[in-house]
């Protein structure tokens, strides 16, 4: 599914013309971003959080040539889904 489809069916589902669906969803997205970017997790009741994680400097190898390389630090996004979520997947 791609943003437009999104897009489509909040206009359809909410009765409102597609240009105004594509500024709500363009807020509601720039909102998420601009809140990971600064570290809060969010919390989507039914649906699952998503969460920025520090990963810590390590030590890994370079599999062509085998050669010790540093894997430097960096933050992560990881989403975890609500059992309510999970649930609905099995149950498809």
């Amino acid at each position: 599914m791609t943003k437009a489809d999104i897009i489509e069916r909040v206009a359809e589902q909410c009765g409102i013309m597609k240009k105004d669906a594509v500024g709500m969803v363009e807020s509601v997205f720039s909102i998420i971003k601009s809140t990971l970017e600064t570290g809060e997790d969010i919390k989507v009741s039914g649906f699952g959080k998503f969460e920025v994680r520090e990963k810590h400097e390590r030590r890994g190898r370079n599999p062509q040539t085998g050669e010790a390389i540093v894997i430097e630090a960096r933050r992560i996004l990881s989403f975890k889904p609500s059992t309510i979520l999970k649930n609905a997947l099995q149950d498809k």
